[in-house]
């Protein structure tokens, strides 16, 4: 793996960080597809019960490398767009918990990023947004038009959509962009202590219920129920939900296995 991609796993918690901070983590092509191998390499690793996305430097991610925004054809333009989303895909496709790591500006591409990830800490300070429209291109990139309005409705997302706003980090929790915000002198050890106990979670448990609340967002109600039934059906005949019941009727910690 390149150093514009780093993967550090320790107690099964895998931390993807993007190194490029003299280009504020921007990704470019190359940078694209080490993080689209570090996340497929994450995921399939069964060290690693649990992904954090973080950045390097003083920003999460300032989006696409404007470097690279130079003249093409459509027909040019279109696999290459294409492409950014398959980290995203990545994200929501593997069966365990992304925690985003979010600091400093978390913007465009980077915003998709933690759209995508199933939780999102954030420091005080930061600034996220999709400002694609003030430079003329659509508001809905790399995600952003599928997450953006199921997590903060579909008043905000618009304005925020349309305008390219920058929200900060007391707006962004309050209408559940991210989960919670934390103080910079706090924000690592709080990522690390929340990925380690997400990491001692039953991985199988885990997995259902990521493809559970994925497969919510585009089935009706009955649709999700015998999904739910049968997620549970396969969860409780596992090892782990024996442990689980065994742990607490002993008053300890279960030690789940995935299994």
């Amino acid at each position: 793996m390149s150093d514009q991609i780093i993967v550090d796993i320790e107690d099964r918690v895998a931390t993807v960080t993007l190194n490029r901070p003299e280009r504020l983590n921007t990704l470019d092509h190359d940078t694209l597809e080490l993080l689209i191998e570090a996340l497929d390499e994450v995921a399939r690793s069964d060290k690693v019960g649990v992904v954090v996305l973080a950045g390097a430097g003083r920003v999460f991610c300032a989006g696409a490398d404007q470097a690279e925004m130079v003249e093409r054809k459509p027909q040019e333009w279109e696999p290459i767009v294409r492409r950014y989303l398959d980290p995203v895909r990545a994200i929501v496709g593997m069966d365990k918990p992304v925690i985003a790591a979010l600091h400093g500006d978390t913007v465009g591409g980077g915003l998709g990023l933690a759209l995508a990830s199933d939780f999102r800490i954030a420091t005080e300070g930061i600034r996220l947004g999709a400002p694609f429209t003030p430079i003329g291109l659509a508001g809905c990139d790399m995600s952003a038009g599928w997450f953006l309005p199921r997590l903060v409705g579909l008043g905000a997302a618009t304005e925020m959509m349309f305008t390219g706003r920058l929200v900060g980090a007391d707006e962004a929790l309050d209408i559940g962009l991210v989960h919670r915000v934390v103080a910079p002198d706090e924000f690592t050890d709080h990522v690390a202590e929340f990925a380690v106990r997400l990491a001692a979670g039953p991985p199988i448990a885990h997995a259902w219920t990521k493809r559970a609340i994925h497969r919510s967002l585009g089935v009706d109600m009955d649709a999700e129920f015998e999904f739910e039934i049968f997620a549970q059906v396969q969860c409780i005949q596992t090892e782990d939900h024996h442990e689980g019941v065994a742990a607490f009727q002993e008053k300890r910690r279960p030690e789940f296995r995935g299994v």
